[in-house]
């Protein structure tokens, strides 16, 4: 399973706390832009309206090949899950001040899912720790090669 998109950063500034795949709204010509990799998760975060989730700014640009010149690269998108797992997911985020962000685009089956998490951001120190371990592992992973 080869991500088409994945937002690196996410990660670093954000505590996970659990995972959901999802499927993604899109048209046909947002659907082929993204199976030719051509999409961007950076900045991009999820939204509650009216009980539904919806991904905002996630950057998929026009399809070259399509005719349709009147086309938003960052329009709102909905996210497509069970009632329950969407319930779930904004009472989460209600009662503990957690965000929900989308962590990477991929294919299964022909069909384009989204990997969204319910997450808690890190403080500054939090994200010092995390260099720090993860400068300590490369270190070790050095010296394991040296020997």
């Amino acid at each position: 399973m080869k991500p088409l998109a994945q937002n690196i950063r996410a990660t670093f500034d954000y505590t996970i706390i659990d995972t959901y795949q999802a499927g993604l709204q899109l048209f046909g010509n947002e659907v082929k832009s993204v199976k030719l990799g051509h999409s961007g998760l950076k900045g991009a975060y999820i939204t509650i309206e009216n009980n539904e989730l919806f991904l905002i700014h996630c950057h998929i640009p026009h399809y070259q090949n399509h005719t349709d010149t009147h086309f938003d690269t960052e329009r709102p998108r909905k996210i497509l899950l069970k009632r329950s797992e969407i319930d779930s997911l904004i009472a989460k985020k209600s009662a503990s001040g957690l965000t929900i962000i989308p962590i990477k685009l991929y294919l299964i089956r022909g069909l384009i899912k989204i990997e969204i998490v319910l997450a808690k951001g890190k403080k500054k120190i939090d994200k010092r720790h995390s260099i720090r371990d993860r400068e300590e592992q490369r270190s070790i992973q050095r010296i394991l090669r040296i020997k």
